[in-house]
This record gives structure tokens, sequence and C-alpha cells, in this order.
């Protein structure tokens, strides 16, 4: 394995710190990491109640860590199953950029264009003050939309590219909102891992 690629943009978003690298895997490595995710990671697809209805959530999860903490968002309570190859591997890699050792690990398989993820933050507070989430893109590009909380006109939209890594820290989460949308064109699957550190 290389080392991580250190070229990157700062996104120019008022009340955050995002830095999107778009090389951080070479594609050869990109390629191999997705394969053996996608065949080795142990997915679950939940049920998720939002407004009092209940549905299948609209894309595959799973969650690793160290440090056998649950991560709850929507009502869901994941409990990780231990860290394996290659997600030692990335995890060490990115720990080597964001100068930041992470315990845990969020999986995202968006089967399709038909799967997608909701407005959210990641502001849990077992993610405690300021969070640096580090999330790794594999496979189908997607576009990542952004919106300002407050300022519903401070909007950007991001293409995440196979094998890149946007590190979102700082006030990100406090500030401002993300999605990946669905979309009608056909394509493939996408994974996506979202390194954080809990609490």
């Amino acid at each position: 394995m290389g080392w991580p690629s250190a070229e990157n943009t700062k996104l120019a978003l008022v009340d955050a710190d995002i830095r999107y690298y778009p090389h951080f895997l070479t594609a050869s490595e990109a390629d191999c990491f997705f394969d053996r995710l996608l065949q080795n990671i142990e997915w679950r697809h939940d049920d998720i109640t939002i407004f009092g209805k209940t549905y299948k959530q609209p894309r595959l999860t799973a969650l690793y860590g160290n440090n056998g903490k649950p991560y709850s968002y929507s009502n869901i309570v994941m409990w990780p199953h231990s860290f394996i190859e290659p997600l030692t591997t990335i995890k060490e890699r990115i720990e080597k950029v964001a100068k930041v050792e992470f315990t845990t690990c969020l999986l995202n398989l968006y089967r399709d264009g038909k799967d997608s993820n909701g407005w959210h933050s990641d502001d849990e507070k077992e993610l405690g003050r300021n969070p640096v989430i580090a999330s790794v893109s594999l496979g189908e590009e997607r576009y990542f939309h952004l919106r300002h909380k407050k300022n519903k006109s401070l909007k950007s939209k991001l293409l995440l590219q196979h094998g890149s890594l946007l590190l979102m820290q700082g006030e990100t989460q406090h500030n401002w909102q993300h999605q990946i949308p669905k979309t009608a064109k056909r394509i493939g699957p996408r994974i996506n891992l979202t390194f954080r550190v809990i609490v």
C-alpha cells in the first residue's frame, strides 16, 4: 500500500471545515477494497421509523469498532463487530491524514440509484462536540449535497469519486446537514465508510 495522497481541496463553506481528497486511494486499491468489503461485511437491512411510519431503510448498513460502544440514530441501535481487514488498513491510512484515532466505522451500501440517505447531521451525543467524520467512497460515484442549517440559501454539492476521502471536522456538523439523494440514473453499487470517534 502506498502513502495517502495529500492532495486536497478545502470547500469554501462558512461555518465548516471540510476537505476533499479525490485520490486518497489509487484506482486499483479502491477496486480491491470495494470487492472485499462487498463480500465480507455483515450487512443489515434495518427498519426505520419517521413521523410514526415504519419502513425499510433505503440502503444496507453495518457497524464495526474497537471499543464495543453502540451507535444510535433514528431509533436504531447498532452494536459493533470487531474491525476486520481491509477496514483496519483504511482506518490507519486515514489517521495519518486526520491526526485522529478513530474507534468506529459506520458503513453504508447503496445498492443502486434508488438507495439514499436523507438530510441529517452526524451530531449524535455519543460523537461528542465538534466530531471528526472521515468518509471514504468506493464504487459508483454519487452526489453529496450540503445545506446550512440556519441560512437555507447556502447549499453545495460534490461528486464523490471512487477512492476519495471527505474529511468533515470543526463545527461542520453543528452548522450543516448533508444527504445522498436518490437518482433516476441506472448506476451500480456504492460503499461508503464513515469513520468516527464514539466517546
